[in-house]
């Protein structure tokens, strides 16, 4: 049946769906598993912090699937097609994105023994900057959760005519269950399961692919003589979508917010076994972040030479459902194999979702409730946490509805992140790094970033919106996002509001930095006889080690990072 502009569709065999069912089915499994044995999520140590028992290679896998979500998986080969191999200098920024949390944020977090990473911000400021940090959090959160549950529902709606609604519910729902009566236990292991579901389905596409385009080093051919195989681009010009400084360095503040700060992979940290555990997990992620990556990489250039500049966008599709119309093209014909696709796609989606839900359920539970009702019983703040994971579930099928009236679903979803994650991201860092940073300066800070985010934010995509003229697609330069010519650059704020959306985390976590800083210094700046042990990292003490003593202790950066914090909550 032709639906929107006359595409064709495609369709999928039982076994498809059996195969689809079958991914639900066992990551319900697995959470019903660990509601029912060990102990039974009774405590609320046990339903948000898995007794802290976890082992180092859930914990990865777990980290990696977080963000590995059906919106890259659509989005990365999509981009390689119309783009070009650029995207693949992504993986440069993740060395520093990844090796930063592990030696400074981690260690800091873990040995305050925290539940929530904005208990941090009370110990290190006070208890309102702990709050506007939790409640920006929740916003971004609950943003997320809708693009990335209506993106793959969407798409494979477009393409196989599966029920849109359908799909968004069966996977809100089996989320919201598996999240709600396993705790993070559950959403760990169920993320490892779909970490591996989600390989299978990439390497399965790209191995048939090339198979059937003659092999990879024709593949590798055709997209060279399409001109897709991008060499070093060191243009520094922020306004560039995607060179090696915008994804390079622009990356790493991404990386930060993603791996450093955001509540859903803290809480993955603190709930290792040991401080060693959760700095080896952070390492372990990097390997397999490569792999995703060139996975995603491989499967655009396969994409490429099948169809070079004959887009399957000629005939109707839309930018995020081209990745599914070449995979039911390719496997159509492997009964089982568009099933494994697709339900590596879901994986995605229910890996980031459920990590949405139970971080959600943390905060609000320890930064929102707990604080007014000391004297709680563990039972009752158990059955607390457990309702609240529900009641995001529902929140996000709400918000998935609102997804489905938003434009351009990779760009949004990571525009909105960074939008967040950067304020979030300079707030941690001014506590973290600059000792005479005060509470008054913070909130300011936090306020300024998130301004500076939405202005730049917005701008550049009322900008996109008004676009008279459409300009020609695939000319690599930044046409289809911006409403200017390419021949006249843009000046001013056209300039602002033309940032590659890559440098919005550097740029908004550097505006609360500053500001922060600024306001601090002239409301009278915290001495380091004021701070709570253990919640400045020694970063000025370390980078000016060759002042005396005594200089050092004037700009107050020679706080050591305690090896044992007592607990301190």
């Amino acid at each position: 049946s032709p639906t929107r502009n006359n595409v064709v569709q495609m369709h999928f065999s039982t076994v498809d769906y059996v195969i689809f069912a079958l991914l639900l089915v066992a990551s319900s499994g697995i959470g019903l598993f660990y509601a029912f044995s060990g102990g039974r999520q009774r405590t609320t140590q046990e339903f948000l912090l898995a007794d802290r028992s976890m082992s180092c290679l859930p914990v990865s896998l777990s980290l990696l699937a977080t963000f590995q979500s059906a919106v890259a998986i659509l989005g990365a080969p999509s981009e390689i097609y119309t783009h070009g191999t650029q995207y693949w200098f992504l993986g440069c920024s993740y060395f520093l994105g990844l090796l930063i949390p592990a030696h400074v944020f981690i260690p800091v977090f873990y040995r305050l023994r925290l539940t929530s990473a904005y208990q941090y911000l009370e110990l290190r400021f006070n208890k309102t900057v702990r709050i506007c940090g939790t409640v920006t959090f929740i916003f971004q959160m609950v943003i997320y959760m809708g693009v990335v549950l209506y993106a793959p529902a969407l798409a494979l709606n477009a393409v196989t005519g599966f029920d849109l609604w359908g799909a968004v519910l069966a996977m809100g729902l089996v989320c919201t269950l598996y999240t709600t009566l396993g705790g993070l236990k559950a959403v760990i292991w169920t993320d490892v399961f779909q970490t591996i579901v989600m390989f299978a389905g990439q390497l399965a596409v790209i191995v048939v692919g090339a198979h059937q385009e003659g092999g990879i080093a024709e593949v590798w051919r055709k997209a060279r003589n399409g001109s897709r195989i991008a060499g070093l681009d060191l243009n520094p010009d922020p306004l560039e979508r995607h060179t090696f400084w915008t994804l390079g360095v622009g990356g790493v503040f991404l990386m930060l917010a993603l791996y450093g700060v955001n509540q859903a992979q803290v809480q993955r940290y603190l709930s290792s076994r040991t401080e060693k555990e959760a700095v080896m997990s952070c390492y372990a992620v990097f390997p397999c972040q490569q792999i995703v990556l060139t996975l995603g990489c491989l499967m655009g250039l396969v994409m490429y030479a099948r169809y070079g500049e004959e887009s399957p966008l000629d005939k109707g599709y839309h930018l995020p459902d081209m990745v599914l119309y070449f995979v039911m093209d390719v496997l159509g014909q492997l009964p089982g194999l568009p099933g494994l696709f697709v339900a590596c796609l879901f994986s995605g989606a229910l890996s980031t979702i459920s990590s949405a839900f139970n971080s959600l359920a943390t905060v609000t539970m320890e930064d929102l409730i707990k604080p007014h009702f000391p004297q709680m019983k563990e039972s009752r703040a158990t059955l607390i946490s457990k309702a609240l994971a529900l009641g995001y579930g529902l929140v996000c099928l709400a918000m998935a509805y609102i997804a489905s009236l938003m434009g351009s679903v990779l760009q949004a979803a990571l525009s909105i992140f960074g939008m967040v994650g950067g304020p979030l991201l300079g707030l941690f860092c001014l506590g973290m790094f600059f000792p005479w940073a005060n509470s008054i300066g913070a909130v300011t800070g936090l306020v300024a970033g998130l301004l500076m985010a939405f202005w730049v934010g917005i701008g550049s995509f009322v900008g996109r919106v008004s676009a008279s003229a459409p300009l020609p697609p695939l000319n690599n330069d930044r046409s289809e996002f911006l409403p200017y010519n390419v021949t006249s650059m843009p000046s001013g704020l056209q300039a602002l509001y033309s940032l590659s959306y890559m440098w919005y985390s550097a740029h908004n976590s550097t505006t609360v930095v500053l500001v922060g800083l600024v306001v601090s210094l002239l409301t009278g700046p915290m001495n380091e006889k004021e701070l709570t042990p253990g919640t400045v990292y020694p970063l000025l003490g370390n980078l000016l080690f060759f002042l005396p003593e005594r200089f050092r202790e004037k700009l107050c950066c020679i706080m050591p990072l305690e090896d044992k914090v007592t607990n301190l909550q």
